[in-house]
């Protein structure tokens, strides 16, 4: 299996998954995302990194179409969502921690309704090859609502999966996990990654994960990006030693970062 350290096998493609040009949200006077532009490539994954409130979920929100945006566009795999929202989504997915199953209803129920939702063929096969890829085949007929929140970031994770999506949305996606199930996590997305050619927008406020997985990071300041680059090298571009370093001054004192070397 790769694991989480085999991510420069992922060579990041020209081909954009996901495109956002000049992307706003506000609600009356506050902004809650103020002109956001970036692009995620084929087998990339791109971190999006900030403080609570910086718009990081509001931004998802809005690539799955559930804000709509004040201004600016969102495009995937060249589809304009705001015009073809159907066909944009078709190959796109999502989980997050605050977004569990529906408690009522049994791993495998969960997995079939919203197979059947995405259209997934040979539905079946796909459940089979998700239980056990993510080491949940015992829990198939257990309810979502009496997992463990590990068990239920590996059945949220299945599901994310199940339409084999060319667009994968993760918002802290290894929050509840402990180190060895998050590290096996990880690794089980670096390879899905990988071997699909998935572009993969990540969020996430566990700097060592994002070190290990991301190819590029996006740096989030009240709604604007400040920072962008290699999350290996970016800290020592500011005068950091490391990437919570980084974040910690986006966070405190993002006008210091102004200029290479702050």
């Amino acid at each position: 299996m790769m694991t989480e350290q085999s991510g420069p096998l992922r060579v990041p493609s020209a081909m954009k998954v996901l495109s956002l040009v000049n992307l706003c949200k506000r609600y009356g006077a506050p902004v809650a995302v103020d002109g956001v532009s970036f692009d995620v490539g084929r087998n990339e994954i791109v971190g999006l990194l900030g403080p609570n409130g910086a718009g990081k979920t509001t931004i998802i929100n809005m690539v799955l179409g559930i804000l709509e945006p004040t201004a600016g566009t969102i495009q995937i795999e060249g589809v304009d969502i705001a015009l073809h929202r159907g066909q944009a989504l078709e190959r796109t997915n999502f989980t997050a921690v605050y977004a569990p199953l529906p408690g009522n209803l049994t791993v495998y129920q969960n997995l079939r309704f919203f197979g059947l939702l995405y259209g997934v063929r040979g539905l079946a096969t796909r459940i089979e090859e998700l239980l056990k890829q993510f080491d949940i085949e015992r829990f198939r007929d257990t309810k979502c609502g009496v997992l463990s929140s590990g068990e239920q970031t590996r059945a949220g994770l299945a599901k994310a999966m199940l339409n084999q999506p060319h667009l994968l949305l993760l918002d802290e996606p290894t929050a509840s996990l402990d180190p060895a199930s998050a590290r096996d996590i990880r690794a089980k997305i670096c390879e899905f990654a990988g071997r699909e050619g998935v572009g993969v927008l990540w969020t996430s406020h566990n700097m060592v994960e994002v070190e290990k997985v991301c190819d590029r990071v996006l740096f989030l300041s009240h709604g604007k990006i400040l920072l962008e680059g290699d999350p290996k090298t970016l800290p020592h571009e500011y005068g950091k030693e490391t990437l919570e370093d980084l974040f910690i001054t986006v966070a405190n004192e993002p006008l210091t970062l102004g200029g290479n070397g702050a």
